[in-house]
Protein backbone atom coordinates (compact mmCIF):
# COMPACT_ATOMS: atom_id res chain seq x y z
CA UNK A 1 0.00 0.00 0.00
CA UNK A 2 1.33 3.66 -0.94
CA UNK A 3 1.62 5.76 2.39
CA UNK A 4 0.41 9.24 2.67
CA UNK A 5 2.97 10.39 5.89
CA UNK A 6 6.83 9.78 6.12
CA UNK A 7 8.65 7.34 7.71
CA UNK A 8 9.98 9.78 10.29
CA UNK A 9 6.51 10.90 11.02
CA UNK A 10 5.54 6.77 11.62
CA UNK A 11 9.39 6.41 13.39
CA UNK A 12 11.12 4.85 10.30
CA UNK A 13 14.61 5.11 9.42
CA UNK A 14 17.19 4.04 7.27
CA UNK A 15 19.38 1.16 9.12
CA UNK A 16 23.46 0.93 8.18
CA UNK A 17 23.99 -1.35 5.35
CA UNK A 18 26.05 -3.55 8.41
CA UNK A 19 22.89 -4.51 9.98
CA UNK A 20 21.35 -7.71 9.45
CA UNK A 21 19.93 -8.79 5.84
CA UNK A 22 16.68 -10.60 5.16
CA UNK A 23 18.33 -10.77 1.69
CA UNK A 24 20.28 -8.86 -1.49
CA UNK A 25 18.25 -8.03 -4.86
CA UNK A 26 20.46 -7.33 -8.45
CA UNK A 27 19.29 -6.83 -11.73
CA UNK A 28 21.06 -8.51 -14.19
CA UNK A 29 22.48 -6.26 -17.10
CA UNK A 30 21.63 -6.93 -20.67
CA UNK A 31 21.80 -3.95 -22.38
CA UNK A 32 24.58 -3.16 -25.72
CA UNK A 33 24.65 0.36 -25.18
CA UNK A 34 25.91 0.74 -22.25
CA UNK A 35 27.59 -3.28 -21.39
CA UNK A 36 30.12 -4.44 -24.12
CA UNK A 37 30.22 -7.00 -26.00
CA UNK A 38 26.44 -7.87 -26.02
CA UNK A 39 26.70 -7.57 -22.03
CA UNK A 40 28.64 -11.00 -22.10
CA UNK A 41 31.22 -9.90 -19.71
CA UNK A 42 29.51 -8.00 -17.79
CA UNK A 43 27.29 -10.60 -17.16
CA UNK A 44 29.80 -12.99 -15.72
CA UNK A 45 31.18 -10.19 -13.07
CA UNK A 46 27.68 -9.93 -11.87
CA UNK A 47 27.23 -13.60 -11.29
CA UNK A 48 30.51 -13.76 -9.55
CA UNK A 49 28.83 -10.92 -7.42
CA UNK A 50 25.74 -12.92 -7.26
CA UNK A 51 27.83 -16.15 -6.00
CA UNK A 52 29.62 -14.35 -3.47
CA UNK A 53 26.61 -12.76 -1.71
CA UNK A 54 24.70 -15.89 -1.82
CA UNK A 55 27.35 -17.73 -0.17
CA UNK A 56 26.15 -15.48 2.86
CA UNK A 57 22.45 -14.63 2.29
CA UNK A 58 19.90 -14.88 -0.17
CA UNK A 59 20.08 -13.16 -3.39
CA UNK A 60 17.03 -11.87 -5.72
CA UNK A 61 18.29 -11.74 -9.24
CA UNK A 62 15.79 -9.55 -10.79
CA UNK A 63 15.91 -10.19 -15.32
CA UNK A 64 14.10 -9.08 -17.73
CA UNK A 65 11.79 -11.36 -19.74
CA UNK A 66 14.39 -11.68 -22.36
CA UNK A 67 16.94 -13.37 -20.64
CA UNK A 68 14.69 -14.94 -18.15
CA UNK A 69 15.05 -18.35 -19.30
CA UNK A 70 18.72 -17.96 -19.87
CA UNK A 71 19.34 -16.78 -16.09
CA UNK A 72 17.07 -19.23 -14.42
CA UNK A 73 18.99 -22.26 -16.64
CA UNK A 74 21.88 -20.88 -14.26
CA UNK A 75 20.91 -22.92 -11.38
CA UNK A 76 22.24 -20.89 -8.85
CA UNK A 77 22.31 -21.76 -5.26
CA UNK A 78 20.44 -19.64 -2.59
CA UNK A 79 19.28 -17.04 -5.82
CA UNK A 80 15.67 -16.47 -6.72
CA UNK A 81 15.03 -15.45 -10.68
CA UNK A 82 12.32 -12.91 -10.75
CA UNK A 83 10.94 -10.87 -13.17
CA UNK A 84 11.44 -7.52 -13.31
CA UNK A 85 11.39 -5.18 -16.17
CA UNK A 86 14.31 -2.68 -16.02
CA UNK A 87 15.75 -0.12 -18.15
CA UNK A 88 19.80 -0.74 -16.73
CA UNK A 89 20.91 -2.79 -14.10
CA UNK A 90 21.84 -0.22 -10.93
CA UNK A 91 19.46 -1.14 -8.60
CA UNK A 92 21.03 0.38 -5.63
CA UNK A 93 19.58 3.68 -7.86
CA UNK A 94 16.25 2.79 -8.69
CA UNK A 95 15.50 -0.16 -5.88
CA UNK A 96 13.63 0.89 -2.86
CA UNK A 97 15.44 2.35 -0.19
CA UNK A 98 14.41 -0.01 3.03
CA UNK A 99 13.37 1.35 6.40
CA UNK A 100 12.72 0.10 10.12
CA UNK A 101 11.38 1.06 13.08
CA UNK A 102 11.83 0.01 16.67
CA UNK A 103 9.62 -3.07 16.52
CA UNK A 104 11.14 -4.72 13.92
CA UNK A 105 8.57 -3.62 11.33
CA UNK A 106 9.71 -2.58 7.72
CA UNK A 107 8.73 -0.29 4.78
CA UNK A 108 9.68 0.69 1.70
CA UNK A 109 10.99 4.29 0.27
CA UNK A 110 10.59 4.63 -3.52
CA UNK A 111 12.43 7.77 -4.46
CA UNK A 112 11.26 9.24 -7.50
CA UNK A 113 14.15 7.98 -10.69
CA UNK A 114 15.04 10.35 -13.89
CA UNK A 115 18.00 8.41 -15.41
CA UNK A 116 20.44 10.62 -13.50
CA UNK A 117 19.37 14.13 -14.29
CA UNK A 118 16.31 13.53 -16.72
CA UNK A 119 16.43 15.65 -19.85
CA UNK A 120 18.72 18.25 -18.73
CA UNK A 121 22.08 16.10 -18.45
CA UNK A 122 20.60 12.52 -17.54
CA UNK A 123 22.47 9.03 -18.70
CA UNK A 124 20.20 7.30 -20.76
CA UNK A 125 16.32 7.62 -21.83
CA UNK A 126 13.73 6.42 -21.53
CA UNK A 127 13.70 5.28 -17.43
CA UNK A 128 9.80 4.26 -16.97
CA UNK A 129 10.83 0.66 -16.08
CA UNK A 130 13.19 1.84 -13.69
CA UNK A 131 11.24 4.39 -11.58
CA UNK A 132 8.99 1.12 -10.94
CA UNK A 133 11.51 -0.89 -9.47
CA UNK A 134 10.82 0.19 -5.94
CA UNK A 135 7.33 -0.16 -6.17
CA UNK A 136 7.74 -3.97 -7.30
CA UNK A 137 10.66 -4.89 -4.66
CA UNK A 138 7.73 -3.36 -1.89
CA UNK A 139 5.47 -6.01 -3.30
CA UNK A 140 7.90 -8.90 -3.54
CA UNK A 141 8.75 -8.08 0.23
CA UNK A 142 4.78 -7.29 1.19
CA UNK A 143 5.04 -4.27 2.86
CA UNK A 144 4.15 -0.95 2.43
CA UNK A 145 5.78 2.03 0.93
CA UNK A 146 6.19 5.62 0.53
CA UNK A 147 6.43 7.18 -2.61
CA UNK A 148 8.33 10.74 -2.66
CA UNK A 149 6.69 12.35 -5.18
CA UNK A 150 8.08 15.13 -6.54
CA UNK A 151 11.43 14.14 -5.13
CA UNK A 152 14.62 12.81 -7.35
CA UNK A 153 17.18 10.63 -5.28
CA UNK A 154 19.13 7.93 -6.42
CA UNK A 155 19.93 5.40 -3.76
CA UNK A 156 23.39 5.70 -4.54
CA UNK A 157 23.36 9.05 -3.81
CA UNK A 158 22.82 8.81 0.56
CA UNK A 159 24.68 6.20 3.05
CA UNK A 160 23.12 6.24 6.60
CA UNK A 161 25.02 5.02 9.72
CA UNK A 162 21.53 3.91 11.35
CA UNK A 163 22.17 5.89 14.35
CA UNK A 164 20.76 9.17 12.48
CA UNK A 165 23.63 10.67 10.19
CA UNK A 166 23.74 10.78 6.25
CA UNK A 167 26.11 10.96 3.96
CA UNK A 168 25.81 12.70 0.13
CA UNK A 169 27.47 15.01 -2.00
CA UNK A 170 26.71 18.58 -2.56
CA UNK A 171 28.04 17.63 -6.46
CA UNK A 172 24.67 14.61 -6.70
CA UNK A 173 22.17 16.27 -4.75
CA UNK A 174 22.55 19.72 -5.62
CA UNK A 175 22.85 18.95 -9.71
CA UNK A 176 20.32 20.85 -11.37
CA UNK A 177 18.98 17.36 -13.26
CA UNK A 178 17.72 16.35 -10.04
CA UNK A 179 15.83 18.95 -8.05
CA UNK A 180 16.49 22.37 -9.27
CA UNK A 181 13.67 24.04 -8.08
CA UNK A 182 14.05 23.24 -4.10
CA UNK A 183 16.80 24.75 -2.03
CA UNK A 184 19.69 22.82 -0.52
CA UNK A 185 17.42 23.48 2.57
CA UNK A 186 14.59 22.00 1.37
CA UNK A 187 16.39 19.03 -0.14
CA UNK A 188 18.20 18.34 3.22
CA UNK A 189 14.55 18.39 4.80
CA UNK A 190 13.00 15.73 2.69
CA UNK A 191 16.32 13.19 3.20
CA UNK A 192 15.58 13.76 6.98
CA UNK A 193 11.65 12.85 6.61
CA UNK A 194 12.27 10.20 4.51
CA UNK A 195 15.39 8.60 5.98
CA UNK A 196 14.16 9.24 9.23
CA UNK A 197 17.37 10.90 10.26
CA UNK A 198 18.78 13.75 12.44
CA UNK A 199 21.72 15.37 10.65
CA UNK A 200 23.02 15.35 6.86
CA UNK A 201 26.57 15.54 6.10
CA UNK A 202 27.60 17.30 2.56
CA UNK A 203 31.05 16.08 1.57
CA UNK A 204 31.54 18.93 -1.35
CA UNK A 205 32.58 16.39 -4.63
CA UNK A 206 32.26 12.61 -5.01
CA UNK A 207 35.09 10.47 -7.38
CA UNK A 208 37.00 12.34 -9.95
CA UNK A 209 35.35 11.78 -13.55
CA UNK A 210 31.82 10.12 -11.73
CA UNK A 211 29.86 11.16 -14.59
CA UNK A 212 27.11 9.11 -15.38
CA UNK A 213 25.98 9.83 -11.54
CA UNK A 214 27.59 13.13 -11.15
CA UNK A 215 29.95 12.35 -8.25
CA UNK A 216 27.85 9.58 -5.50
CA UNK A 217 28.57 9.52 -2.33
CA UNK A 218 28.83 5.39 -2.33
CA UNK A 219 32.00 5.95 -4.45
CA UNK A 220 33.99 8.06 -2.20
CA UNK A 221 32.81 7.73 1.59
CA UNK A 222 31.07 5.36 3.76
CA UNK A 223 30.43 4.52 6.91
CA UNK A 224 32.04 1.38 8.87
CA UNK A 225 30.52 2.12 12.07
CA UNK A 226 28.57 4.53 13.87
CA UNK A 227 31.39 7.55 13.94
CA UNK A 228 33.85 5.81 11.59
CA UNK A 229 34.23 6.42 7.69
CA UNK A 230 36.50 4.68 5.12
CA UNK A 231 37.52 8.18 2.17
CA UNK A 232 38.67 7.45 -1.20
CA UNK A 233 42.12 8.61 -1.26
CA UNK A 234 44.50 9.63 -3.49
CA UNK A 235 48.47 10.74 -2.43
CA UNK A 236 49.33 11.93 -5.54
CA UNK A 237 49.15 16.05 -5.16
CA UNK A 238 49.40 16.08 -8.99
CA UNK A 239 45.86 14.04 -9.55
CA UNK A 240 42.40 15.79 -10.64
CA UNK A 241 41.45 13.49 -7.15
CA UNK A 242 43.98 14.33 -4.59
CA UNK A 243 42.14 17.91 -4.43
CA UNK A 244 38.45 16.22 -3.84
CA UNK A 245 39.63 13.62 -1.63
CA UNK A 246 41.32 16.81 0.51
CA UNK A 247 38.26 18.81 0.43
CA UNK A 248 36.52 16.19 1.82
CA UNK A 249 38.83 15.11 4.48
CA UNK A 250 38.93 18.84 5.58
CA UNK A 251 34.88 18.67 5.26
CA UNK A 252 35.05 15.57 7.50
CA UNK A 253 37.55 16.41 10.11
CA UNK A 254 35.53 19.50 10.86
CA UNK A 255 32.34 18.07 11.59
CA UNK A 256 30.01 16.13 14.35
CA UNK A 257 27.77 13.14 13.48
CA UNK A 258 24.17 13.14 14.72
CA UNK A 259 25.58 11.84 18.13
CA UNK A 260 27.93 14.81 18.57
CA UNK A 261 31.29 12.47 17.60
CA UNK A 262 33.83 13.20 15.78
CA UNK A 263 34.10 11.11 12.56
CA UNK A 264 37.59 8.91 12.34
CA UNK A 265 38.42 9.00 9.26
CA UNK A 266 40.24 5.97 7.43
CA UNK A 267 41.74 7.21 3.93
CA UNK A 268 41.53 4.06 1.26
CA UNK A 269 44.07 4.81 -1.37
CA UNK A 270 42.06 4.95 -4.74
CA UNK A 271 43.45 2.57 -7.77
CA UNK A 272 46.05 3.33 -10.50
CA UNK A 273 44.07 5.17 -13.05
CA UNK A 274 41.97 2.90 -15.23
CA UNK A 275 40.88 3.96 -18.74
CA UNK A 276 38.82 2.64 -21.16
CA UNK A 277 40.48 0.52 -23.65
CA UNK A 278 39.75 0.92 -27.63
CA UNK A 279 38.91 -3.00 -27.72
CA UNK A 280 36.22 -1.84 -24.97
CA UNK A 281 35.06 1.03 -26.28
CA UNK A 282 34.42 -0.29 -29.80
CA UNK A 283 32.31 -2.98 -27.96
CA UNK A 284 29.58 -0.95 -26.94
CA UNK A 285 27.03 0.10 -29.04
CA UNK A 286 26.41 3.61 -29.71
CA UNK A 287 23.15 4.71 -29.48
CA UNK A 288 21.75 8.98 -29.16
CA UNK A 289 21.23 10.36 -26.01
CA UNK A 290 23.04 6.94 -23.89
CA UNK A 291 26.19 8.38 -22.45
CA UNK A 292 29.49 6.97 -24.73
CA UNK A 293 32.20 5.28 -23.56
CA UNK A 294 34.68 6.72 -25.56
CA UNK A 295 38.71 5.12 -25.69
CA UNK A 296 40.70 6.66 -23.24
CA UNK A 297 38.37 8.14 -21.29
CA UNK A 298 39.36 8.01 -17.44
CA UNK A 299 36.72 6.24 -15.41
CA UNK A 300 35.55 6.38 -11.48
CA UNK A 301 37.50 3.63 -9.77
CA UNK A 302 37.44 3.08 -6.51
CA UNK A 303 37.60 0.78 -3.61
CA UNK A 304 35.00 2.50 -1.60
CA UNK A 305 31.83 1.08 -3.79
CA UNK A 306 32.02 -2.14 -2.15
CA UNK A 307 29.23 -4.18 -0.57
CA UNK A 308 27.93 -5.55 2.90
CA UNK A 309 26.12 -8.07 3.35
CA UNK A 310 25.92 -11.03 6.36
CA UNK A 311 29.12 -11.56 7.56
CA UNK A 312 30.87 -10.27 4.65
CA UNK A 313 32.35 -7.51 2.49
CA UNK A 314 32.20 -7.80 -1.53
CA UNK A 315 35.09 -5.71 -2.93
CA UNK A 316 36.02 -4.58 -6.49
CA UNK A 317 39.48 -5.17 -7.23
CA UNK A 318 41.18 -3.82 -10.33
CA UNK A 319 44.38 -6.26 -11.05
CA UNK A 320 46.50 -3.05 -9.28
CA UNK A 321 48.41 -5.51 -6.54
CA UNK A 322 49.71 -3.14 -4.41
CA UNK A 323 46.61 -1.23 -3.95
CA UNK A 324 43.99 -3.78 -4.46
CA UNK A 325 46.28 -5.60 -1.15
CA UNK A 326 46.26 -2.43 0.79
CA UNK A 327 41.98 -1.65 0.66
CA UNK A 328 41.35 -5.75 1.67
CA UNK A 329 43.65 -5.02 4.57
CA UNK A 330 42.26 -1.77 5.60
CA UNK A 331 38.57 -3.59 5.49
CA UNK A 332 39.69 -6.25 7.11
CA UNK A 333 41.11 -4.17 9.71
CA UNK A 334 38.16 -2.30 10.15
CA UNK A 335 35.60 -4.94 9.86
CA UNK A 336 37.70 -7.68 11.47
CA UNK A 337 33.91 -10.27 11.66
CA UNK A 338 33.90 -10.03 8.09
CA UNK A 339 35.12 -11.94 5.80
CA UNK A 340 36.61 -9.98 3.05
CA UNK A 341 35.45 -11.58 -0.52
CA UNK A 342 37.48 -9.61 -3.49
CA UNK A 343 35.72 -9.29 -7.22
CA UNK A 344 37.59 -8.72 -10.67
CA UNK A 345 35.27 -5.90 -11.41
CA UNK A 346 36.88 -3.54 -14.17
CA UNK A 347 33.37 -4.79 -16.24
CA UNK A 348 31.05 -3.33 -13.89
CA UNK A 349 33.28 -0.48 -13.63
CA UNK A 350 33.02 0.10 -17.82
CA UNK A 351 29.35 0.17 -16.90
CA UNK A 352 29.72 3.22 -14.80
CA UNK A 353 29.99 1.72 -11.05
CA UNK A 354 30.80 -0.69 -9.07
CA UNK A 355 29.30 -3.00 -6.45
CA UNK A 356 27.68 -0.67 -4.33
CA UNK A 357 26.28 0.43 -7.17
CA UNK A 358 24.28 -3.26 -8.72
CA UNK A 359 23.25 -4.30 -4.92
CA UNK A 360 20.54 -3.28 -2.86
CA UNK A 361 20.26 -4.61 0.52
CA UNK A 362 16.36 -5.61 2.41
CA UNK A 363 17.15 -5.52 6.06
CA UNK A 364 15.97 -8.30 8.49
CA UNK A 365 13.14 -6.78 9.91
Amino acid sequence: MKLDSTPKQDGFYMPSELSEHKCTYLLWPERPDNWRGGAKPAQEAFRNVVEAIAKYEPVVLGVNQSQYAHVLGMNMENVSVVEISNNDSWIRDTGATMVVNDKGEMRAVDWEFNGYGGLYNGIYFPWDLDDLIASKMAAIEKVDRYRADGFVLEGGSVHSDGEGTLLVTEETLLDKGRNPELTKEEIENKLLEYCGAEKVLWIPRGIYMDQDTNGHVDNICQFVAPGKVVLAWEDNENDPQHERSKEAFDYLSGETDAKGRKLEIYKMHVPNVVTITKEESEGVDVVEGTFPRNEGDRLPASYVNYYNCNGAVILPIFGDDEHDEAAIRLLQELLPDRQIEPIYAREILLGGGNIHCITQQVPKA
